[in-house]
């Protein structure tokens, strides 16, 4: 093997395990081995992740912001924090960070070079050659290990039980919002999905959750009740135990769950984050007050709810299915103040694009249609097809984002909101686009 000397050598490596042939696992046995196969390839590197202690993250919605919102609070208490997100908006780098630096080039190389003859040497076996993902983890968490990170924030991929990053053993498990996205993965109901986001419970480690609905709910209560996990409950009124002795009261949060992120589902998201905060913080972590309130105030998290003031004014979201598209038009209505609505509309194939449309579509002046260059993104034609039914004003097609960018400034006045939309990969052409992405 020639050695990786260059940034895009170690990003062509980690790719070259992406397989387009892989299909979902066809049943809960197979599943397993994912974690089985991840398993095997911590430990031919040592086992880095038991060199620190984690929280773990998994939901449809909020995941990325609640971990971003925990990893401030704890990181103004003083701890080193690892983050580990995906997927990442400009770099391949964001999904890596300690202290919200991201890592470098040199170390990202250096680490690929360390690891590949252990990836080379690993046998595969009845669990499969490693992913992208997979490699990304081992990355991530042999990072924070060297680093010494005194916590590592780690979000779920997909789903829960059977995501790679469910090898971990977390201080606390964390379940933000549940509703329909990757069914063909996660199953067909509410209740399959959230049995698949209720797999991150382990026995004995404390849960919270935000509230949801029934059918969710009734799932991750008895995923707790069944593992001896206390469950706890982040409400608007406080942070309330469900599953376990103790308290049946709320107990009040200990600083206002207001963070600088801006749309109201954040709140919900804050609370979450601050439940956990406080579960850590009765296991022992210092965190006091005044850290809390800091990290919430400067936490920050692009490409959510992301408003560049302007004439007209630009707000980024990556708003991704039926649920999150209503709570971003509900969140536009109830804090900012426009004359006409321009929709630039993107998504990919596996998204509702019939739902996100009736959400968004029908309160728009003018609709921009257009895709990433993702390969998973949607067909233009299927879009136009599914917003054609909410259409109010003038229809524009466009091949990409900057391309979208433009007619909508063309059909914008300057008191007009241009909201790009409809998935992360739009979110973040649309940053680069205007010069906000990470240089790389």
């Amino acid at each position: 093997m020639s050695p990786i000397r260059s940034y895009q050598a170690a990003l062509d490596y980690i790719y070259s395990f992406v397989d387009p042939a892989r299909r979902p696992a066809a049943s809960p046995e197979a599943a397993e081995r994912n974690l089985e196969r991840m398993r095997a390839l911590l430990a031919a590197a040592g086992d880095p992740q038991q060199a620190m202690a984690t929280v773990v993250i998994a939901g449809t919605k909020g995941k990325g912001s609640t971990a971003a919102m925990i990893e401030a609070m704890l990181r103004a208490a003083g701890l080193r924090v690892g983050l580990f997100t995906s997927p990442h908006l400009n770099s391949y780098r964001e999904r890596i960070q300690v202290d919200r630096e991201l890592i470098s080039q040199a170390e990202l190389i250096t680490l690929v070079e360390a690891l590949r003859p252990r990836i080379a040497a690993f046998d595969p076996g009845p669990a499969g050659r490693p992913t992208t993902f997979d490699i990304g983890l081992l990355l991530a968490l042999c990072h924070f290990a060297a680093r010494q990170v005194d916590l590592a924030v780690m979000e779920i991929g997909l789903g829960g039980r059977y995501d790679s990053v469910n090898v971990l053993t977390p201080r606390v498990a964390v379940i933000s919002s549940i509703s329909y996205d990757h069914m063909a993965i996660l199953g067909a109901t509410l209740r399959e999905i959230a049995w698949n986001k209720a797999g991150i419970i382990k026995p004995g480690v404390p849960a919270v959750s935000v509230p949801q609905l029934p059918e969710a709910s009734a799932v991750i209560a008895a995923e707790a009740e069944a593992l001896g996990a206390e469950l706890y409950i982040a409400w608007e009124s406080g942070l309330g135990r469900v599953v376990g002795a103790g308290r049946p009261v709320p107990i009040a949060y200990p600083v206002a769950p207001v963070p600088s992120l801006r749309g109201a589902f954040q709140r919900e998201n804050a609370r979450l984050a601050l439940g956990a905060a406080m579960l850590l913080r009765e296991r022992g972590l210092t965190l006091p007050d005044a850290a809390l309130a800091y990290g919430l105030a400067h936490v920050r998290w692009p490409g959510r709810f992301e408003l560049i003031p302007g004439a007209p004014s630009l707000l980024i979201d990556g708003a991704h299915n039926a649920d999150s598209a209503q709570k971003l038009f509900a969140a536009i209505q109830a804090e900012l103040r426009y004359e006409r609505l321009v929709l630039i509309l993107g998504t990919s194939r596996d998204k509702d694009i019939g739902a996100m449309a009736a959400a968004l579509v029908p309160h728009a002046a003018a609709v921009i249609i257009t895709r990433s260059h993702h390969p998973r993104a949607m067909d233009i034609d299927r879009i136009v097809e599914a917003v054609g039914a909410y259409l109010r004003g003038p229809l524009v097609i466009t091949a990409d984002l900057r391309g979208a960018l433009d007619a909508a400034r063309g059909l914008s006045g300057p008191r007009d909101l241009i909201c790009i939309t409809g998935s992360l990969f739009v979110a973040a052409e649309a940053r680069e686009a205007l010069g906000l992405a990470v240089a790389d």
